[in-house]
């Protein structure tokens, strides 16, 4: 194929070694919860492209309002002009959280929604006055992005970040607090450092690129009270858990509280078109208001609120409330606990664990993922193990005979090593 050839000399992949890297599968189409390559091989997808086809790939009903908005009007500058699709999508997704989270800036990644969120906690307390409290608290196993503000609130021992050492500003990283000790390190550093902190982020539920790390709601719990106790910004990072992936349409739901700002990306187009979003209470956004244009968040994106992608996420609403997502949510967690369950008493497996449509197996090391994947490539799926997970998070419409596809596969290749 030439256009790889050829385009090979020229691109630079993501998390890739360019000097031993091999020339990535040429992929030709995607239908469902399968990816087509130019030779007609077809694999199921078992992470979704990263998380965001929560519907499959293709879904009539995202590209027919894709295709419609196309013809219309694919983009617009957000300043000083507005358009249907952000205004229509902004007020659903207010409707969809607790409380007074009726703020939504628009942004075109996931790592620019979180320096977004980052800005609103830190400005709204200069806008009132307060100086010196500037700092993120953020959690070990934490992953917010690679932009070099959410970097800055990553765990220091990320092996992507670690070289910036110096460059990053520097934000204090903690345990989660979900033991004993782990509490009574938290709250002693709180009643130390309190007065410095602008706010706290964290994954509600699962930390996700950290390695599929598993907490309980009674830990977001934890972190609502602490916020209140201190007068801290709480902000939950749910670009990876929203939208039915921990088995609600939002993870904090099942703590029974709620943020100040929220952030959310990946599925919130269902895989379409880049786009993500930083939901604020009214409480913060007026914190912004004045009669000076310096109290203003001074933040926007070239392609802030991509019209494209907006239709392309009012689509995908219209999915999670048409069609039975949640429960199908339900159901693939379900089979992923029965069905990876056996990978516990294999040689080199640490845990298994499952939430919502979210399936791992955590091994004690993984010495060569690039085999590892080879050899799930034989067996017809697409599976990114990473760190010292293999891990499963499949389009919310995945059949129950392609996750058994996945499933065995994992069990198979874990087996042969």
């Amino acid at each position: 194929m030439n256009w790889l050839e050829e385009g090979w000399r020229h691109v630079w992949l993501p998390y890739a070694q360019m000097q031993t890297a091999p020339l990535p599968l040429p992929v030709a189409r995607t239908e469902g919860a399968r990816i087509i390559l130019e030779d007609g091989c077809e694999l199921i997808d078992g992470i979704a492209s990263w998380w965001t086809a929560c519907h499959g790939y293709n879904h009539p009903h995202i590209q027919q309002a894709a295709a419609k908005q196309l013809e219309a009007m694919p983009h617009v500058m957000f300043g000083g002009l507005a358009h249907e699709p952000a205004y229509k999508l902004s007020t659903r997704l207010a409707a969809l959280m607790p409380g007074d989270l009726n703020r939504v800036f628009f942004t075109d990644s996931g790592s620019v929604a979180v320096e977004v969120a980052i800005k609103i906690a830190v400005q709204s307390r200069l806008n009132k006055g307060e100086r010196g409290r500037t700092k993120i608290l953020a959690f070990s196993g934490g992953y917010h992005g690679d932009t070099i503000g959410t970097m800055a609130i990553c765990d220091p021992e990320e092996g992507m970040h670690s070289l910036f050492t110096g460059l990053l500003p520097e934000n204090p990283v903690v345990p989660l607090p979900k033991d004993e000790a782990s509490i009574a390190a938290f709250e002693s550093f709180l009643e130390r450092e309190h007065k410095t902190l602008a706010a706290i982020i964290v994954e509600p539920l699962v930390q996700g690129a950290g390695g599929m790390v598993f907490h309980g709601p009674d830990v977001l719990r934890r972190l609502r009270a602490a916020a209140d106790h201190y007068g801290l910004t709480l902000i939950f990072d749910e670009i990876f858990t929203g939208f039915g992936r921990t088995g609600s349409m939002f993870a904090f739901e099942q703590a029974g509280v709620a943020p100040d700002i929220i952030t959310l990306s990946k599925a919130l187009t269902g895989g379409t078109s880049p786009l993500a979003a930083t939901i604020a209470t009214d409480r913060l956004f007026e914190a912004f208001l004045s009669d000076s244009p310096m109290t203003a968040l001074m933040h926007g994106p070239t392609y802030m609120a991509h019209a494209l992608g907006c239709a392309a996420a009012n689509a995908s609403l219209d999915l999670f409330e048409t069609e039975p997502r949640l429960a199908q949510a339900s159901a693939i967690s379900a089979q992923l606990a029965v069905e990876l369950e056996p990978c516990r008493t294999l040689p080199g497996v640490k845990d298994v664990r499952v939430m919502g449509a979210i399936g791992v197996v955590q091994m004690h090391e993984i010495r060569d993922p690039a085999t590892l994947r080879q050899r799930l490539l034989k067996e017809g799926v697409w599976i990114r193990p990473f760190r010292d997970i293999v891990y499963l998070t499949p389009a919310l419409t995945v059949s129950p005979e392609e996750l058994s596809r996945l499933t065995g596969a994992i069990s198979r290749v874990l087996t042969a090593r």
